[in-house]
């Protein structure tokens, strides 16, 4: 009885699941729409989001990301352009409010060092514990061998009488 009222229950689960489902998909569908009208204007747009990092998804460009943080940069992006300024001023712009860790790639510089240098540094610990750690089982597990010891107990084994277990 229980089984069965647990069972009608997770059927009603999925169909509720299901139907919920069917509806959000046409949400996720669409695509960004394009905010501006001039679509040369679009292309400069995208050209410079494409070397700033989304603050909010911190792996995409703003030119990728749909957050609303990087909807805004693209917007002010687009507001710079059409007031005449260059592509270097915005991202100087960019970097004076936000830091260089807005740039997708960001400049080697003293303050920068660690975002350049730390995976490396980061995957030569690494190397270097895996190693000690295989050195130290190895050393561990290995058995010491004496040949004289061990085939003078093999003889003593074979010589001793072995009895019936019968």
């Amino acid at each position: 009885m229980m089984s069965r009222i647990l069972s009608l229950r997770s059927a009603l689960c999925c169909a509720i699941m299901l139907v919920m489902m069917s509806f959000m998909g046409n949400t996720f569908a669409d695509e960004a729409k394009s905010l501006a009208d001039n679509p040369a204007l679009e292309a400069q747009v995208m050209n410079i989001a494409i070397d700033l990092r989304c603050l909010v998804c911190q792996n995409e460009t703003i030119a990728g990301s749909h957050a609303d943080l990087a909807i805004d940069l693209r917007s002010q992006i687009r507001d710079q352009l059409q007031q005449g300024k260059s592509k270097q001023e915005i991202l100087d712009y960019m970097v004076a409010r936000y830091g260089d860790f807005v740039l997708y790639n960001p400049p080697l510089k003293k303050n920068t060092l660690f975002l350049w240098l730390g995976p490396f540094a980061l995957l030569a610990l690494g190397f270097t514990l895996l190693f000690r750690h295989i050195r130290r089982e190895q050393q561990s597990t290995s058995p010491s061998v004496n040949p004289s010891s061990d085939i003078e107990r093999a003889r003593a084994l074979l010589k001793t009488p072995q009895k019936d277990s019968k």
